[in-house]
């Protein structure tokens, strides 16, 4: 089970950016989200909707305090100051990957199995979940068989099933 924890969510300023988060951790097969920060409605309603539309099992949960999260779990940090990800596989058992928000705790880097970087250079962490899940789930990337909307591949334009 993979699942992706999103530190620090501000409403006025994470909107899309959290949303991203979300989307790229269920394109890529994580089964939940967790946020902490603001609670927001209006994040948690979008995520929902995505998931009534295109189907698969994917919840959104915030939650005030992280730690409790980290119990039983491989933990993985995305962070441009990380080992190189290439570096880091097989990966066994429930994988927590975090992705930060406004400043990470240092108690994090501590806490977390892995630090990992898709680059050591500024980047999103909307990129760094993608590229890191990318490698974590070596193309067996999974079909939502349960949407109402389903994607129908294209060269051009928007084309459904």
């Amino acid at each position: 089970m993979i699942e992706v924890l999103r530190l620090g969510h501000r409403i006025s300023r994470d909107k899309r950016i959290s949303t991203h988060v979300a989307l790229v951790a269920r394109s890529f097969g994580a089964s939940k989200i967790y946020y902490t920060g603001q609670k927001d409605g209006s994040y948690e309603n979008s995520v929902e909707r995505i998931v009534s539309e295109f189907g698969g099992n994917f919840s959104i949960e915030h939650v005030e305090s992280y730690k409790k999260l980290f119990a039983g779990k491989t933990v993985v940090h995305l962070t441009m100051y990380g080992e190189d990800f290439l570096e880091v596989s097989d990966l066994k058992g429930d994988i927590l990957i975090v992705v930060g928000g406004e400043k990470v705790p240092g108690e994090v880097y501590e806490l977390a199995d892995y630090n990992v970087g898709v680059t050591n250079q500024p980047h999103s962490e909307v990129a760094a979940l993608g590229v890191f899940m990318d490698h974590l789930v070596k193309s067996s990337y999974p079909t939502f068989k349960d949407g109402k909307v389903r994607v129908k591949p294209s060269t051009k334009g928007k084309e459904f099933y």
